[in-house]
């Protein structure tokens, strides 16, 4: 039995999100707007316990209530008492639509920098600390500035995704191998790892670089084969981009996430992280452009609006692509296997017809009209399985840059307050609440910040060329061998019947 203050004190809290129990696994289900009495909140591993209006008591995820004192728990450092990983569980192919839209609970932390102070972006160009934290270089490259790239282009590999359980069995949790190339050597992480790993990167980068939101945090369902294996695709797919970047793939915490040497190594990285100093607009103090000139502003405010114009032309060229894809998805899987089932049928029909005539001297004709129904009736299946072979890797590949788009307004947004922070610099002076010596240091900080944009700017570009020329080849190609399957398909009927 408990006997702590937060198993004795109730607290009443607000349902976010709605939330269904599984059956037979001690959970609550609740509805957006309820409110709610938290009876116990030490569960850990992501859940407290509650009890709704009408007496009943269960388990609750955190992240779907907002508790009205604030009060949180830290359960990292005993979670990984938890017992070990037991049972695997087998892939299987993607559901319907192969992508779904990212959001949810993840959604209300994409706008978050936390470094930011209420005067915004000056924190940064008036600030009179010295920089802390490792340089992170801007180049001049073939395309303009660039980050600095690492010789060894960093990987993971995620895999192995095993149930594992804790609280004597009653709570369950997926827990992921995740392999990076660096050491080949697997370190066990659970979605709420990641989450944690999202969540640093975007207080210490989300200033200077868009840091796409995870795949959606799913309670009800999370067992299940078809899920597991989709968000393990998805959580592969976000740790190879963040590999791709080389800030991100070389920051100490990203390294720590990948090759962690045993729980205190992790226990204590962790701490350190969460004690960084240099977090939101202060990240932009570590950057330096070697060699580079400074920039004018108005071509500093140029570049950001250039950038600005073609994030959202992007961002709607993306969306439409995907709701296409959708509809061409329902398509498939719906009318036009039904169709080709319907003609395949018709053909069968019209040979029973020609066989119940007695004449002896079509068999051939029969024969082969009821195998081209039949082939019809197979085309019909293989236009249903068709979309998780090629649409699904393209609609993934939007998917993702959907996420990472929807950052850029944000990011963009702290380079447009810095740009009307400067133009301000002149009355600020008059006004005596900065020095000529200030107004100097802010321009030369803007244009800093506008060299990071640029870098992360060709860092995208680069980027989107690689997976765009990559995933289209593999959409057409599958494109192509699934039109030659058909056609080959259609000439074997074709032979069957007598040329006359």
């Amino acid at each position: 039995m408990c006997f702590t203050y937060a198993c004795l004190v109730s607290t009443q809290a607000q349902v976010l999100y709605d939330f269904t129990a599984e059956p037979g696994n001690n959970e609550l289900s609740v509805r957006e707007g309820e409110t709610i009495t938290i009876t116990n909140q030490t569960i850990g591993g992501g859940w407290i316990e509650a009890k709704n209006s009408r007496g009943e008591v269960g388990l609750v995820p955190e992240d779907y209530i907002e508790v009205s004192n604030g009060a949180e728990d830290d359960e990292w450092d005993e979670e990984w008492d938890d017992v070990k990983s037991s049972g695997g569980y087998a892939e299987s192919e993607a559901g319907e639509g192969g992508a779904i839209n990212r959001g949810g609970a993840h959604a209300s932390s994409l706008c978050r920098f936390p470094g930011f102070s209420k005067s915004g972006p000056e924190l940064y160009l008036l600030s009179k600390q010295p920089a802390k934290g490792t340089k992170l270089p801007v180049y001049t490259g073939e395309v303009g500035p660039v980050w600095a790239y690492p010789d060894y282009q960093l990987d993971c590999v995620v895999a192995d995704p095993k149930k594992g359980s804790k609280m004597y069995g009653l709570k369950s949790y997926i827990e992921y191998q995740v392999i990076p190339t660096t050491t080949n050597k697997p370190v066990n992480h659970r979605y709420k790892h990641f989450d944690w790993l999202y969540e640093r990167l975007l207080e210490k980068f989300g200033s200077a670089i868009p840091i796409p939101s995870l795949p959606d945090k799913q309670v009800t369902g999370r067992f299940e084969e078809e899920f597991i294996k989709m968000r393990m695709e998805r959580l592969q797919g976000w740790m190879s981009r963040m590999c791709r970047h080389p800030v991100i793939s070389s920051s100490e915490v990203f390294q720590l996430f990948l090759s962690y040497k045993d729980e205190k190594d992790w226990k204590m990285g962790k701490r350190k992280a969460e004690k960084d100093e240099t977090v939101g607009v202060m990240v932009f103090s570590t950057i330096e452009p070697e060699g580079l000139p400074d920039l004018d502003m108005i071509e500093v405010e140029q570049k950001c609006e250039q950038f600005n114009r073609f994030t959202r032309a992007m961002d709607d060229g993306v969306k439409d692509l995907l709701t296409i894809g959708n509809e061409h998805w329902k398509r498939c899987t719906g009318p036009l296997p039904k169709e080709y089932q319907r003609i395949g049928k018709a053909f069968q029909n019209l040979s029973s017809v020609f066989i119940s005539s007695g004449y002896e001297g079509e068999a051939a004709l029969t024969d082969a009209l009821t195998a081209a129904g039949k082939t019809y009736e197979e085309i019909a299946q293989m236009v249903a399985e068709q979309p998780k072979k090629d649409l699904h890797f393209l609609m993934e590949t939007n998917n993702e840059y959907k996420g990472l788009l929807g950052c850029f307004p944000d990011t963009i947004g702290v380079h447009k307050a810095a740009i009307e922070k400067v133009k301000e610099a002149d009355k600020l002076v008059a006004a005596g609440k900065i020095t000529p010596s200030d107004k100097i240091t802010m321009s030369k900080r803007a244009s800093i910040m506008s060299y990071s944009l640029q870098a992360e700017m060709n860092h995208f570009h680069s980027n989107r060329i690689y997976d765009y020329n990559r995933v289209m080849q593999q959409y057409l190609e599958q494109q192509v061998k699934f039109y030659e399957m058909i056609a080959e398909k259609l000439r074997h009927a074709h032979s069957q019947f007598t040329t006359m």
